[in-house]
Parts: C-alpha cells; sequence; structure tokens
C-alpha cells in the first residue's frame, strides 16, 4: 500500500513498518542533492518530527516523520550518493524503515489520486 503526506514525503507500507521517502515531486523542487542526513536506527519519532535533511544545490529541507514510530532502518547509499534521490526517488533512494506505533494511522494519509492533486 502506498501513501502520501502533504508534506511530500511516501510510505510503502507492509504490515507494521513503512519505507519512507520522498516524492518525486518533492525531489524536483530541491535540484540536484548534495547533502542526506539520516536518523539513527533505534530512535523514535512523533507523527510530524523533523527525521532527516536533505541539502540541495537551492536550499536545505527537513524530511518530517509521517507517523509515529521507530526507525529501525536507514538507507545508507543515499547518504553516501545523495544524487540516486534525484534519480530514483521513490525506488531505491528510501530514506528510513518506519515499525509503525500504530499502523492503522496510515489510514488517515492521501492515496496517489489525492496527492496528485495536491501538487497539481
Amino acid at each position: 500500500m502506498l501513501k502520501f503526506t502533504e508534506e511530500h514525503e511516501w510510505l510503502k507500507i507492509e504490515g507494521d513498518v513503512a519505507t519512507v521517502g520522498i516524492t518525486e515531486h518533492a525531489a524536483g523542487q530541491l535540484g540536484d542533492l548534495v547533502f542526506v542526513e539520516l536518523p539513527e536506527a533505534g530512535s523514535s519519532f512523533a507523527k510530524g518530527d523533523s527525521a532527516a535533511t536533505v541539502k540541495s544545490v537551492k536550499a536545505a529541507s527537513d524530511v518530517y516523520c509521517p507517523l509515529d514510530g521507530e526507525i529501525i532502518e536507514v538507507n545508507q547509499a543515499i547518504v553516501d550518493d545523495p544524487s540516486l534521490v534525484n534519480s530514483d526517488p521513490q525506488g531505491a533512494a528510501w530514506f528510513f524503515k518506519l515499525k509503525l506505533a500504530d499502523p492503522s494511522a496510515a489510514n488517515a494519509l492521501l492515496d496517489e489520486a489525492a496527492y496528485k492533486e495536491l501538487v497539481v
């Protein structure tokens, strides 16, 4: 199941784990990324907390935690090569995996059609 936030994060939800990244729209708005800082595995975040930071040639931006949970894995590949976020933002360039405190909370997020309406 794919869900989206109004802050341009996407979530691929499998059971009680969400793989989280930024959308193609967000990557395009940021431009070429030059730096990615990810949270540490084991960190807990509440919905809306700043969980990661990206810096591009244009600006720095926060990536927010879309739901309450604990970071169980991060994607070191995008730290080593931030340009992956530009080339494959909704695939190989995921940011972190989040063990959801309440998986049903994902129902309140946007589906793909609603997200596309938001960014038109």
